[in-house]
């Protein structure tokens, strides 16, 4: 198996992305949420349903400088700064 282009037996491995890098529209899953420099942040991130192997979608963007996100997870929407959701990395589905 050769490890070094991503591929396995069952085909590629999924491209981990940042959530702040993703346009309306994107969905996933989450893979990992990193620490944040206030762990209060990170812990209430995760208590807001931000979590590995949750199902998340980009839905707004704020006009010119695209910051905050809007992000709908567990049937809630969230609003999040760049900075906080490029703590968190997933995949697209």
């Amino acid at each position: 198996m050769n490890r070094s282009n991503g591929d396995s037996k069952l085909g590629k491995l999924p491209h981990v992305q940042l959530l702040g890098e993703l346009r309306p529209g994107a969905r996933g899953v989450i893979t990992k949420v990193q620490e944040l420099r206030e762990a209060t942040l990170t812990l209430r991130l995760m208590e807001m349903g931000l979590l590995e192997g949750g199902a998340f979608e980009v839905v707004h963007e704020a006009p010119f400088s695209r910051d905050p996100i809007v992000v709908r997870v567990r049937g809630s929407l969230i609003a999040l700064r760049r900075e906080e959701a490029n703590s968190i990395e997933v995949v697209l589905s």
